[in-house]
């Protein structure tokens, strides 16, 4: 999902035209809006575009290249675009993203290959400290609902690790919404309990995975949601409950985004909402009609 992702959103912001430009209007609101990027290519040119799209903000999506070179072209273009770097975002490992394969493949639930995601992880840690980016976040995997569970105990324990890892480096760990309810979310990181674990909420994934409305579960997360991906919509069907719902442009899906932004706003929200669309029609003109939508939400008083 993320590589897919990330290639039609490099096309997208390397290849956009001057005429496509449109510059945003200062806001006053300390919410930023940002779109996920990759650490590859042209990272001035990435961050240029961005720029002249109207973002503020984004998150760096990439496996590996945690090299000195990547740190010093992110360090350089941040600073020269005024583009604020949320988190780094890796999901090391196979990953199959459905309800059959899913459990068994993504993050660290399963215990297959999970020492080679951990070394990743850790990597990854060490990246975001040499590089002044206060935040690693992941897809964890599919949390078990039950707490007494063998599974679930190993996953704290290995999280709690992790966790403690990055904390010994001034990094925070976000857990990325929709494999799980939003309740059993909220125990893990009380069970991890290293103060350093905090959400990145996908109002699309909790849809996608059946968990929860996301509107009801921002209110449930409360202060622990620091990071949200504006993404829409639907549940999965009764026809093929195997698979994800389905992924619609903002704001043609169930998401409620006109809520969540005044619920955010009521919260005293004052982190990103990144943009993440990875369906294969997206546009340069989607981004910027979809910036505009949320900017206009934001500024709502």
């Amino acid at each position: 999902m993320i590589k897919k992702f990330l290639t039609l959103l490099m096309t997208l912001v390397l290849t956009i035209g001057t005429q496509q430009i449109c510059h945003a209007k200062k806001s006053t609101s300390p919410i930023t809006i940002g779109c996920i990027v990759g650490a590859g290519g042209d990272v001035d040119a990435t961050f240029k575009n961005l720029h002249e799209m109207g973002f503020t903000s984004c998150q760096v999506s990439f496996p590996s290249n945690y090299t000195q070179e990547t740190i010093d072209k992110l360090k350089a273009a941040r600073e020269k675009y005024g583009i604020k770097i949320t988190t780094v975002i890796t999901v090391p490992g196979h990953c199959v993203w459905n309800f059959t394969e899913g459990p068994s493949t993504i993050g660290l639930v399963p215990e297959e290959g999970r020492e080679q995601k951990l070394a990743v992880y850790r990597k990854c840690i060490d990246f975001c400290q040499e590089a002044a980016i206060p935040t690693m976040h992941s897809h964890f995997g599919f949390i078990p609902e039950d707490p007494g569970c063998q599974q679930y105990k190993t996953f704290i324990t290995v999280m709690k690790e992790l966790a403690n890892y990055a904390k010994e480096r001034g990094v925070d760990i976000y857990f990325e919404t929709g494999q799980e309810t939003p309740t059993t979310l909220l125990r893990a990181i009380k069970d991890i309990g290293t103060g350093n674990c905090f959400i990145n909420c996908d109002t699309a994934n909790l849809l996608l995975y059946g968990k929860a409305n996301p509107t009801d579960a921002i209110r449930q997360f409360g202060h622990l949601v620091r990071d949200l991906h504006a993404k829409d919509g639907t549940y999965p069907t009764a026809e093929d409950p195997y698979h994800l719902g389905r992924e619609k442009p903002i704001p043609q899906g169930d998401v409620d985004f006109p809520a969540i932004i005044k619920l955010l706003k009521q919260q005293g929200y004052t982190g990103a909402i990144t943009i993440e669309y990875e369906m294969s029609d997206r546009t340069s003109d989607y981004m910027i009609k979809t910036r505009k939508y949320l900017q206009k939400l934001i500024d709502k008083q």
